[in-house]
């Protein structure tokens, strides 16, 4: 058994950056942790031009966030990594939950079949840092390490960037500035923006251990285990024999003293019952903050990730929430840098994901005040649940050790057109597309991997479409913002110019609740736009412009 050992990414001379008057780049990102290199690599599959800049020069210490929700390997699936991520990560569909030693309530995040991706793998925060900064220099991202950016000066149509390095410092501008540099975010602070919301009055021990044990891939939590009594325990498998073990201390825990091998290594014993060997490779201790910016856009510069929200661990929203954030303002950006959107669309991405924060907000504030309820009511009430939870359905429904993350369905985004045709199904306006598995050519594939590098279309067909369908198909592919049109079919089809999509299994017709003529409008970041029984050029046209924020989008 090993510890990580955390590599050393090499410094690079300033001295190509420095100019005056200070030179002027596209876009710069501040911090490359998963959501800076997630929103660089993003901007690099479009062809756009980004420097990111990073104060450390190697990746995180600890593993961090470990837990990566389906949603956020079909985004890295996008980002090109997903494959890797899988291979060396642990996936897990199954959760299970128990009060003493008995469980008392169980979930499956995948239940049903026909998904490429599992509902969730572990894997320590480093190794994804690692693959997407190799991703982002295989795409050609500028990575300067030891760039420390001390100070940001907001203009009308740039931002400039006073940046400290072991040669001394510089000004740069960016036309446009991600902040991706954490949940301390000096930015924020240097800033003066306000972040508002409850610290809770709890600590938990976190601790990455090394051993081999039998526990299945699954997420066990304990309430009132016989090992920690009267406080709450969260296991979890990591790659490479690394176990996640979060012990709940308590407000009046010293953090300091709780962080010494001498205090954690009993409480380990304590819980595995035995005397095999287990090493040590990181400690921390957190408190549960749910947080977030009034508002994620200020001018060019705009906060991603934890810089802009702040949830507690239980339910994995952290790094998952900031991929999605991303995803949702990298489109929008890419459009409005290349001249294909005006910038008020980049008040959409605010809007979509300060809507989506405070939903995690509201799922992680409920968790956190299930597991270390505040109050003797509360308390009495989460232990009737648990003991009801036992022998009853119904109140295992009730059991919170922390709902984990789901996409939000952004059904009051504005770039929605609401529904004017009657559907079935989730597949609403705002909804996360479905994934289902298809036939491309002959070859099986998956929905998810012909769509997001743009703007899509989804056509059901029975039969070769006519003439004048595939003219307004055609067309679309032929606009000044291109969309991609794809048919879909439940028999191969030869449709010369167009990619058929053969649903063979017929899962997308049931999850899209689709039938001949049906229609779908796909955001690039896999979200539904808009959908239709028959195909109208029309109406589609209404809808891009209404989705490019031309139309109806005034907050």
């Amino acid at each position: 058994m090993g510890a990580y050992v955390n590599p050393i990414y090499p410094y690079k001379s300033p001295a190509d950056l420095m100019a005056t008057p200070p030179q002027r780049k596209p876009l710069i990102v501040i911090g490359a942790g998963p959501v800076g290199l997630a929103a660089a690599i993003d901007a690099r599959l479009q062809g756009l031009e980004v420097l990111v800049l990073d104060d450390d020069k190697t990746v995180s210490v600890g593993s961090r966030a470990v837990c990566y929700a389906k949603r956020s390997l079909e985004i890295l699936d996008r980002l090109g990594i997903a494959d890797e991520a899988c291979g060396l990560g642990v996936s897990w569909n199954i959760g299970r939950t128990f009060l003493e030693e008995d469980e008392v309530y169980q979930f499956n995040l995948v239940p049903d079949a026909g998904h490429k991706r599992p509902g969730m793998i572990n894997l320590q925060q480093y190794h994804v840092e690692e693959m997407l900064i190799a991703r982002a220099l295989e795409l050609g991202a500028d990575i300067r390490w030891q760039h420390k950016v001390t100070a940001v000066t907001r203009h009308d149509d740039h931002a400039t960037l006073t940046v400290e390095t072991p040669e001394g410092h510089f000004d740069i501008e960016a036309d446009w500035l991600v902040v991706a540099d954490g949940a301390r975010s000096p930015i924020r602070r240097h800033l003066g923006l306000d972040i508002e919301g409850r610290v809770f009055q709890d600590r938990f021990l976190i601790a990455d251990v090394i051993m081999k044990a039998d526990y299945p891939a699954e997420r066990w939590f304990w309430f009132d285990p016989p090992f920690h009594p009267n406080q709450s325990v969260l296991l979890h498998k990591q790659s490479n024999n690394v176990w996640r073990i979060d012990f709940q201390l308590g407000w009046d825990a010293d953090p300091e003293e709780e962080k010494k091998p001498e205090k954690v290594i009993p409480r380990l014993k304590a819980m595995l019952g035995d005397e095999r060997p287990f090493e040590l490779e990181w400690v921390s201790i957190y408190t549960f903050q749910c947080r977030r910016m009034t508002d994620f856009r200020h001018g060019r510069v705009l906060f991603v990730g934890d810089a802009a929200h702040q949830v507690s661990p239980f339910g994995a929203r952290g790094a998952n929430s900031g991929f999605q954030d991303a995803d949702d303002l990298m489109w929008k950006l890419g459009l409005v840098m290349q001249g294909q959107a005006n910038e008020k669309l980049l008040d959409t991405y605010a809007m979509d994901r300060q809507f989506a924060a405070d939903e995690n907000i509201m799922n992680s504030t409920r968790s956190t005040d299930f597991i270390t309820p505040k109050s003797r009511t509360s308390k009495t009430f989460r232990n009737q649940v648990l003991a009801l939870a036992k022998h009853h359905p119904f109140a295992r429904k009730l059991v919170n050790s922390g709902r984990l993350s789901m996409p939000s369905f952004l059904t009051d985004s504005v770039l929605n057109t609401p529904d004017a045709d009657a559907f079935e199904g989730q597949m609403v306006p705002g909804a996360p597309m479905d994934d289902a598995p298809v036939q491309v050519d002959g070859q099986d594939a998956w929905l998810l991997d012909q769509v997001g590098r743009g703007f899509a279309v989804l056509h059901f067909v029975d039969a070769v479409p006519e003439a004048q369908t595939l003219a307004t198909l055609q067309a679309l592919k032929q606009g000044v913002v291109p969309v991609d049109s794809l048919i879909v079919s439940r028999q191969a089809l030869q449709v010369p110019g167009f990619k058929v999509l053969v649903d063979a299994q017929g899962w997308m017709a049931k999850r899209y609740d689709a039938q001949p003529g049906t229609t779908y409008l796909l955001r690039p970041d896999q979200h539904v736009l808009a959908r239709w029984r028959s195909l109208d050029s029309a109406r589609l046209q209404t809808a891009l412009a209404r989705a490019l924020g031309q139309v109806g989008a005034q907050a």
